[in-house]
Parts: structure tokens; sequence; C-alpha cells
């Protein structure tokens, strides 16, 4: 489902502007050394953008931006506010868009929950969105995106998933809240299903693979969802200036069965 989106206008913006382009651009991916902020970077440079891109993992970041032919790039972790800040002091400014998908979902049960850990990850989850939209509110061109990560499968009650169905239900209104109060700068979120990323792969481990044909099976469009898709769903988020506010769901159908 996609909740409606609050349109906010820029000086200069003419009323239906359309679709606009990256050719010249500056496209920020924190969490851009592989899965969706990669791909994303890869669509990104094919469009004509220069691309920054931020990871944890020093090595695989400097492949990445090798890869790309990153602008720049920084190896560090996006919860330590220090380090985040530090980043964006060092942007080439302004920049026209940033996309988040750094960090990952908290699975445990209730009963042997480590309740330091979900107390971390609920305020890591929460503060890393704050901390960027304050930056970018800075830092990003006016009309330009901010854009977050968020899910759904943690929208239906279940076992393991309290922290993740926690955060699945606090993102939308935050990112909605945030779209006003750093206007003219847009905010949006994309939630995301099952998307085929190392990072699924870390999880699930040996049941990967059940995982992939179990979905083939049973979503509507047949195949499972890729970084691709939800990279083509970031552009079009950073390039169509009218949409802001608004949660994006890619699942391939899969809360519809």
């Amino acid at each position: 489902m996609t909740t409606a989106s609050t349109t906010t206008g820029t000086a200069g913006d003419t009323a239906g502007a359309g679709q606009q382009s990256l050719r010249g651009r500056t496209v920020v991916l924190i969490g851009g050394s592989s899965g969706i902020g990669l791909q994303t970077a890869r669509r990104a440079r094919a469009e004509g953008a220069d691309v920054v891109l931020a990871g944890r993992d020093p090595d695989r970041l400097r492949q990445a931006a090798a890869e790309v032919g990153a602008r720049s790039s920084a190896a560090f972790d996006a919860t330590e506010a220090a380090s985040l800040g530090a980043f964006f002091g060092a942007l080439p400014s302004p920049v026209d868009h940033v996309l988040v998908t750094a960090g990952g979902p908290y699975y445990a049960p209730f009963d042997t929950m480590d309740l330091d850990d979900a107390r971390r990850h609920v305020a890591d989850g929460i503060g890393l969105v704050l901390a960027v939209a304050r930056h970018a509110a800075a830092t990003v061109r006016p009309g330009g995106a901010l854009l977050f990560m968020g899910g759904t499968g943690a929208r239906r009650p279940g076992h393991g998933i309290s922290i993740a169905a926690a955060l699945t239900a606090a993102l939308p209104a935050l990112v909605a809240n945030l779209a006003l109060e750093i206007a003219p700068v847009r905010v949006n979120l994309i939630a995301a299903g099952f998307v085929d990323t190392p990072l699924s792969a870390t999880i699930l481990g040996d049941a990967l693979d059940r995982r992939r044909e179990q979905l083939r099976t049973t979503l509507p469009i047949g195949r499972v969802v890729g970084p691709d898709d939800v990279a083509a769903l970031a552009l079009h988020l950073m390039t169509n200036p009218a949409l802001t506010g608004a949660t994006f769901d890619i699942d391939g159908g899969q809360q519809l069965v």
C-alpha cells in the first residue's frame, strides 16, 4: 500500500515540472557498498550522476567505489553521531539526493531477547533517521530527495519480530512529519519486502534457497524482488519532484499472499 504523498514546492519550480534528470547531480548513498545502495549507485551513474558512497566495511567500500567511479567514499559507522556529522561536513555542497540503506532488521523472540540490544536497535533506527534528516536539511539542494529504507514483512504480528514491527510502524509517521519539517527537501520511505541481497543471505543462511523458491511460486510477479527493482524505485523518487512524505511499498505482492 502506498500512502498519500504531500507535494512541496521550491523556488523557481513550475507546476507540472515532471520527471527531472540526474545528469550532473550528486547522489549520496549511505550503505552504498553492496545490495540496494550499490545498485542504486550503478543506476545513478548510468544516468549521468556523480555518486558519493559511504559504508562500514572499508575493503568492500573501496571495491564498490572503484567499480562505479565514485566521486568519493567514506568508511564509518553511520550510527555514530560524530562520524556522520564529519561525513556530511565533508560533502561537496549542496548535494541533490541522499539514500540511506545502512542498518538492518532486528529479530529475536521476546522471552530470550537481550533488552539492551533491543533498546539500542530502536534508538539507532530512529536516531539515524533523525540525524541524517538534520544534516540533509542543510546539505541537500531544495527540492532534492532524502530516502530511507523500511520494510513490509513485520506489518503482520508474529513471533520474534516485535522490534522490527515497532520500527515498521514508526518510520512512515516519522518520514511524513520530516517531509514537513525540512521542506523543501523531500523525504520519502521505501518499504521493501524480501529483497535478494547479501544482507538477506546473511540473515537466512542455509534457508535462503528455500525462501527464494517459496517466493517464486507464491508471489504474483512470479519471481523474487532484487536490488535493481528497489534501485529503480529510488531513482524515480529522486527525479519526480512531486513526491514527498509518502511510503512506497515494493514487495512483489508479498503482502497479498
